[in-house]
């Protein structure tokens, strides 16, 4: 499958359950994003409170954080004298604190261009480049940044060395471990990411890494190692250096997440500066008010699932839990090919900016799309109904689409749809009252209790299409 959203690294809609007979495959998966990353900020990338879980480890050593100040400050990228944060070892491993006061929209940090990791860096390599051409941005990254890992005198020595060698996104749990996660969106794109970065792994092992030996040792760039380094970038990359713009901002990407901030998005700014010689740089605001002391936080963003932020940095937000806030879904949508009338409703897609298969956002406590019930009234559009589906109707279908067709089509919509969550929701080994007695119990590793907040995600009642007996509300009765 291609993937969906604006980044190069891959998005997957794995888990499928098909709503009645003569409706679509329906897919549910984490919101769609354009991120980059799993694992976890040496180890977790959320700001560490009680309501944040995430695999707390011991901090970074001395020794490895010591030259990574001293690589940042030569380098002018901290300053020698008081700057506005310093770089310390924090409960998610290293982090940035105020050294004074720091305004909302203040500039933090500044890193030039000369010193991302990017895919201008990769091509421009005398050892590497060469063997990255016509390659996706996310692949090339990732063996670029193994080549320097396991170069000695990399340039980047100081910066490799206070990167994680253990991420806590799913992609890296043991099989037990990712049984907690049954019945859930996650587990199927878990499974779907890890088969795709397999395939791109042996694709690259066959063309590049057993053809050059003496640049790539086979037994260095293992499909272990290759995964590691696509985790490393979809935890430490943030719009807007995604897609073909991807690229390491080492400092940049110690700027943990932050619980509860009134922003929607990361902090990064991307900035050219200079007249006659422009230097691009990568600039992190303060989003909020910090103190000195105070760690200096962003957002990772907030319409991001608890199932997104676990796959992508290895930690979910307990806070949104009951709120809902974090509880979501991407819906999959299929006009299936047995469909005697497949044809002429793909043509109807298609005239309206959709394909035989349409994604859709869905947000406990929000309405459905509105294309959504459209798009599925007319996937289940049959017997007098398909009357619509004649030529002399093409340019009119879409709209007739936006409201009840008959009873009949609107009960199939309803029942179909309910069918699938029925069978997604089967899959689950736990009750949600089970899940939320495990937690307020406590005494959970920190994957588990992942894995719980995530299973937590599939109250899907807010779509309005149960009463509260959970029975069927086909058709409004007042019409």
């Amino acid at each position: 499958q291609k993937p969906k959203g604006v980044t190069a690294l891959p998005s997957f809609h794995q888990i499928r359950s098909v709503v009645g007979a003569s409706m679509a495959a329906m897919v549910l998966c984490p919101p769609t994003s354009p991120t980059s990353s799993p694992a976890a900020h040496l180890h977790a990338r959320s700001l560490h409170q009680p309501n944040a879980v995430s695999a707390l480890r011991p901090s970074l050593k001395e020794p490895k954080l010591e030259p990574f100040v001293g690589w940042l400050t030569d380098n002018g990228l901290l300053p020698k004298s008081r700057g506005v944060a310093r770089v310390e070892t924090v409960p998610e491993g290293l982090g940035l604190v105020a050294q004074r006061g720091v305004s909302a929209g203040e500039e933090v940090l500044r890193v030039p261009k000369d010193f991302w990791i990017s895919v201008d860096t990769v091509n421009a390599s005398d050892e590497v480049g060469k063997y990255c051409q016509g390659r996706k941005p996310w692949v090339l990254l990732a063996l670029f940044l193994l080549y320097e890992k396991f170069r000695p005198k990399s340039a980047w020595r100081p910066y490799l060395d206070i990167l994680p060698e253990r991420l806590d996104s799913p992609l890296f749990w043991s099989d037990d471990e990712l049984s907690e996660l049954q019945g859930t969106q996650l587990l199927g794109s878990t499974l779907g990411y890890r088969q795709y970065v397999g395939s791109e792994y042996r694709k690259l092992r066959q063309e590049v890494i057993l053809p050059n030996p003496g640049v790539f040792e086979p037994s260095i760039f293992t499909e272990d190692a290759f995964l590691w380094a696509f985790g490393i970038l979809r935890s430490r990359t943030f719009p807007p250096l995604t897609g073909d713009d991807l690229a390491l901002v080492p400092f940049a990407d110690l700027v943990n997440h932050g619980l509860t901030l009134p922003v929607m998005e990361p902090s990064w700014e991307r900035k050219v500066s200079g007249f006659l010689s422009p230097l691009e740089s990568l600039i992190v605001r303060a989003p909020v008010i910090f103190k000195a002391g105070d760690q200096v936080v962003m957002e990772y963003g907030k319409k991001k699932s608890n199932g997104t932020l676990a796959l992508d940095y290895g930690f979910v937000d307990i806070t949104q839990v009951n709120t809902g806030i974090r509880d979501g879904f991407v819906l999959t949508l299929e006009i299936p090919e047995s469909d005697c009338f497949f044809e002429d409703k793909l043509d109807v897609a298609e005239l309206n900016g959709l394909n035989t298969t349409t994604y859709f956002d869905l947000v406990r406590g929000q309405d459905p799309p509105e294309n959504m019930l459209a798009f599925l009234r007319l996937i289940a559009l049959s017997g007098p109904d398909a009357f619509l589906l004649e030529a002399l109707f093409r340019d009119s279908v879409w709209e007739h689409m936006h409201l009840p067709v008959s009873s009949e089509n609107e009960e199939a919509v309803c029942q179909g749809f309910l069918d699938g969550c029925r069978s997604t929701l089967a899959g689950y080994p736990t009750t949600i009252s089970e899940d939320l007695s495990l937690l307020e119990n406590g005494h959970l590793s920190p994957r588990l209790e992942m894995a719980i907040v995530v299973r937590l995600e599939r109250r899907l009642r807010s779509l309005g299409l149960t009463d509260e007996k959970g029975n069927t509300i086909p058709w409004d009765a007042s019409e």
